[in-house]
């Protein structure tokens, strides 16, 4: 197999979107980094405020990202094949180390960061998509035969997966449990697994979750607000009330760059959760626009990667990291036009969080490494494509 050019227009998309986020941080964050670093100053921790604390740690983010993403790149293939179980394993340490006294910080309603002192703070959440992936798409590889079954495919599925669900169900983070179940569908569904098992599995997942979900008031609250936006728009309808209005004030072209209202301490988690909204406000419609086909161009070029995939693990792979990218954003986008309940879900590439950005940056970097690896006539520009036998992977006839 020769090894082909990576995919060009998945590398330029990706850094595009990088270095719009750290564009928008810039502009987004002002208020919310001269509040911080005030209170800092305060305590004696900074000799003055700044407005562009989130800005430079963002900028740090990104110099850390790159080498990273440029060594994943060409790390082989097979290195995480064979260490998906160890990875995996490693991932739900990570979560549970959460629950341990002095390890999980709490930030807002939910444990899920771990700070240790003198060290860097992380989402293992964000890992764990990542890892998650690997392990499910070796196991699907070796159960390529048994995937269809209930007893022998979807069960043991059903296991795995729930594993990382129960473990991000107690910090509790239910958006990265939502994020975490569409990835796995989606390499289940691909691996050649019955839509009518996943369905009612959903469907089980739903009813059996659902009484222990609405037991907690702030999910409540949420979907409250939800379902009406105008309700209580002091408290619980707060955040999408503020966000409906920066994207209505927007209109077509945006109040301008760097002149949003809305980023003056109305859009709680501006620079994370709302920067959507925050984009809309400054840049309108017209060019959020193409915030949404920079994410469609990266749908259609992950699945395209993963179409043409020498072997199942690698197509599972390419599967895996572009549902978990492309429907991350689709959340985060949705939550914010206040179509979907609030999850506080970061947007891929573009809102502030050094885990979110090197995991992300990551799972592209493997993806451009598939790209690699992939049939190369399928690749070649400017030429007729070279008809080739390919074999579902849920019938027998699949061969690596």
């Amino acid at each position: 197999m020769v090894k082909r050019p990576i995919d060009k227009v998945l590398l330029v998309t990706a850094f595009g979107l990088v270095l719009f986020g750290v564009v928008m941080i810039s502009s987004v964050s002002v208020f919310q980094s001269y509040q911080l670093t005030s209170s800092m100053t305060q305590r004696g921790l900074l000799d003055h405020p700044t407005n562009s604390f989130y800005l430079w740690r963002t900028v740090l983010h990104t110099a850390t990202a790159i080498p990273i993403f440029l060594l994943s790149i060409y790390i082989p293939l097979n290195f995480w094949r064979k260490m998906a179980l160890p990875l995996f394993v490693a991932g739900l340490f990570l979560l549970g180390a959460l629950f341990l006294p002095g390890i999980g910080a709490n930030y807002g309603t939910s444990t899920s960061w771990i700070s240790v002192p003198f060290l860097p703070s992380m989402q293992p959440a964000e890992i764990m998509k990542l890892f998650m992936i690997f392990y499910l798409a070796v196991w699907m590889e070796k159960k390529q035969e048994l995937v269809s079954s209930f007893q022998y495919g979807f069960l043991p599925f059903t296991v795995l997966l729930s594993l990382a669900v129960i473990l991000l169900a107690m910090q509790p983070d239910f958006g990265s449990v939502l994020v975490v179940s569409v990835i796995a569908a989606s390499m289940f569904f691909a691996a050649g697994g019955n839509i009518l098992h996943i369905i009612g599995g959903a469907l089980f997942a739903a009813l059996v979750s659902y009484p222990i979900i609405m037991s907690k008031e702030y999910i409540r609250n949420r979907f409250t607000a939800f379902l009406d936006p105008s309700v209580d728009p002091l408290n619980i309808g707060f955040q999408i009330k503020q966000a409906l209005i920066a994207i209505g004030s927007g209109g077509f072209f945006g109040v301008g760059f760097g002149k949003s209202i809305q980023k003056f301490g109305y859009l709680p988690e501006v620079q994370g959760d709302t920067i959507f909204a925050a984009m809309g406000e400054e840049l309108g419609f017209l060019r959020t626009v193409f915030i949404l086909l920079a994410f469609l161009v990266i749908a259609y070029r992950g699945y395209r990667i993963a179409r043409y995939a020498t072997n199942r693990f690698y197509m599972l792979v390419a599967v895996g990291i572009t549902s978990w990218i492309v429907f991350q954003a689709l959340i985060n986008i949705s939550v914010n036009l206040s179509l979907l309940p609030l999850t506080g879900l970061t947007l891929p590439f573009i809102s502030y969080g050094g885990s979110s950005l090197i995991i992300n940056m990551v799972g592209i970097g493997i993806l451009l490494n598939i790209s690699r690896s992939s049939e190369s006539e399928a690749y070649t520009p400017g030429r007729r494509r070279v008809r080739r036998t390919y074999y579902p992977p849920h019938t027998a006839r699949y061969r690596l």
